[in-house]
């Protein structure tokens, strides 16, 4: 399998304040590889980097290239290919991506129809053949209807079927599920395997949590400040981290004793505790 995404040694700064370290991701054609770290480890903004959609007053160093086009620091001409022929992008909240006062089928066509890479009628049929894909009922009629008027696992298909109308080649999927409720988010990350596997598709997977990581992916890289402190199979490292931050992740988890608001603190103190003792973090 050939790298559909390849991050080397990608560093930003922000008015010298450091946001991303050396950072190398790959992902190959067809491979799901999961990004996990807290929030504001620098997970959202890997995945930003990959569509040019870094703050302006970021400076980048290495490499971000995408099914070997490079994005960093091209004409905005390169970025534009890459952004409308070979990746999209799934976000964590449906509602804040749709505009209430559009319908549902107007979100959807838009992308291809305004980069003229299809009509409206081509891109009224394959929307009718998505939404069927990701088990969304009388697509026809979901087509006239309002983001208010959908569940929010409705509006996240929704999403999902707008990311996939130009036929990406690579998808990120930022902590897709996270607004969701426990079987709405069990529903759409098997729809995403699904896809992921039919289509072929490269997917880099952001989350918070190494279950679910474990669950979708291949392969799991794990971010702090920054970094990429731990990387291995998926399964391997849920099973036996070899990284202080991933086991303080872990046991971070929720129990059924109630003990979650200490172990979730457990992170911070072990963090604090290893750097405080000169070990890289």
């Amino acid at each position: 399998m050939s790298d559909l995404l390849s991050i080397t040694d990608l560093t930003m700064t922000i008015d010298d304040h450091h946001i991303l370290k050396n950072v190398s991701i790959d992902v190959a054609d067809g491979e799901c590889v999961a990004l996990v770290g807290e929030s504001g480890s620098g997970k959202s903004m890997t995945a930003k980097t990959v569509l040019a959609m870094q703050p302006k007053r970021a400076h980048l160093t290495g490499s971000v290239a995408v099914n070997g086009i490079e994005v960093v620091d091209r004409p905005a001409k390169q970025i534009r290919t890459v952004r409308t022929e070979h990746v999209s992008m799934i976000y964590q909240n449906p509602r804040s991506g749709l505009n209430p006062m559009r319908r549902i089928g107007a979100f959807i066509v838009e992308g291809v129809v305004d980069a003229g890479s299809m009509n409206r009628t081509d891109a009224h049929a394959k929307a009718v053949e998505l939404m069927k894909a990701v088990r969304l009922r009388d697509p026809d009629k979901l087509f006239d209807r309002y983001p208010h008027e959908l569940s929010g696992g409705m509006l996240q298909r929704v999403m999902i079927v707008g990311a996939l109308m130009n036929d990406p080649k690579l998808l990120l999927c930022d902590e897709p599920t996270t607004a969701l409720d426990v079987t709405t988010q069990a529903e759409v990350i098997a729809i995403l395997s699904e896809l992921q596997q039919n289509r072929g598709l490269g997917m880099l997977f952001i989350t918070h949590d190494l279950d679910l990581a474990a669950s979708i992916s291949s392969r799991t890289c794990v971010m702090y400040k920054g970094e990429i402190v731990e990387e291995g199979q998926s399964d391997t490292i849920l099973e036996h981290p070899s990284h202080p931050y991933t086991s303080a992740l872990i046991n971070a988890r929720p129990t059924l004793d109630g003990s979650r608001d200490v172990r979730l603190v457990s992170v911070a103190q072990r963090m604090a505790e290893v750097e405080a003792q000169g070990v890289a973090a």
